[in-house]
């Protein structure tokens, strides 16, 4: 099983930053793809960004220009940078891991998610 686990969630005020990371353990041969998700209390669960191994991103509007990826295909770590956060960033964050492993079967692994909570 390839495991996820999340990390850097916490409260800051609005303007301030956080950086959140994700690492992935057990079996792996390949990641195709990293990235986070988010879920704010009521609502549903939605992308954040995400890097292909090739290292392409895509970004949710609401977050462009303040948020950045970043990944280590070494180390099987994702980073997320957010800057200027504001208190509708509130959410829990959920990495998400895809790719291969070695017995050649395909995972698509998330974390139990950090708490990031922005105060206004």
């Amino acid at each position: 099983q390839v495991q996820v686990v999340e990390s850097g969630g916490g409260l800051v005020q609005a303007g301030g930053s956080l950086r959140l990371s994700c690492a992935a353990s057990g079996p792996i041969f390949s990641i195709r793809l990293m990235g986070w998700y988010r879920q704010a209390p009521g609502k549903q669960r939605e992308l954040v960004t995400t890097t292909t191994g090739s290292g392409s991103t895509n970004y949710a509007d609401s977050v462009k220009g303040r948020f950045a990826i970043s990944r280590d295909n070494a180390k099987h770590t994702v980073h997320l940078q957010m800057n200027s956060l504001k208190p509708e960033d509130t959410a829990v964050y959920y990495c998400n891991v895809r790719g291969s492993t070695y017995y050649t079967t395909d995972y698509d692994s998330w974390g139990r998610g950090t708490q990031v909570t922005v105060s206004s």
